[in-house]
């Protein structure tokens, strides 16, 4: 049996790709890495520095100088790596209410896709790699040797945001949740630079009513 080398998995924000993507990573012994938390990072770094968000110019260049790096997670609070803007660990804010009603405009930007997605095409053209995002299998690394869209409703998403931020003990409003979600979805699938679409060759899993193990075990079997 041969191993597919770079898996891409993409799907809307909150389908469980991170969570699947890490699940098989560690199954494989393959590195994971979540394309999401790069465009999160630029995002909270241009809160932090009070940037206009519209300020597309602004927001690019502060792209094309932050130094982000991803690392194995240092401690035991439930993270699968540790995010470093600057050598500040911002693992946990950029997974901030805040952050999710605001990356998919930064991360529509021209500038910024293309300052990350260079990033990102170096770690994943080394193999042995599951990335997850929106543009994997269709621009950042099309030569993926297999690629999963992983999907699920916009009402099940919003639930699966919730309960995760319930037991943060950081409890947000669903309503809030799902129409954030509904918003991204639409900037996603609709912006200019690499908008979110499943590609030709990839596998779709529509993982409402399953559990993860369920989720996993699909994606599993699409290795052998």
């Amino acid at each position: 049996m041969t191993l597919p080398r770079i898996i891409a998995i993409d799907g809307p924000a909150a389908s469980g790709k991170s969570t699947l993507g890490c699940k098989l990573a560690e199954y494989l012994g393959y590195l994971f890495f979540d394309t999401g938390i790069m465009y999160r990072a630029v995002t909270w770094a241009a809160i932090q520095q009070g940037l206009n968000l519209d300020d597309e110019t602004a927001i690019t260049a502060l792209a094309e100088r932050i130094q982000i790096d991803v690392l194995p997670p240092s401690l035991g609070d439930g993270r699968d790596y540790d995010v470093l803007v600057d050598g500040e660990d911002v693992t946990w804010p950029i997974r901030k209410v805040e952050i999710d009603a605001n990356v998919s405009q930064v991360s529509a930007y021209r500038g910024v896709r293309l300052a990350m997605t260079q990033q990102q095409r170096r770690i994943g053209s080394r193999g042995k790699v599951v990335m997850v995002g929106r543009d994997i299998g269709t621009v950042v690394l099309p030569e993926a040797d297999l690629k999963i869209f992983l999907t699920a409703s916009a009402s099940e998403r919003a639930r699966r945001r919730y309960e995760e931020l319930l037991a943060r003990g950081e409890p947000e409003s669903y309503e809030q949740i799902l129409e954030g979600l509904r918003r991204r979805d639409q900037i996603d699938s609709n912006r200019e630079v690499a908008p979110l679409r499943k590609a030709e060759d990839a596998i779709t899993i529509d993982s409402d009513g399953l559990t993860i193990d369920q989720v996993f075990e699909k994606a599993r079997a699409l290795t052998e």
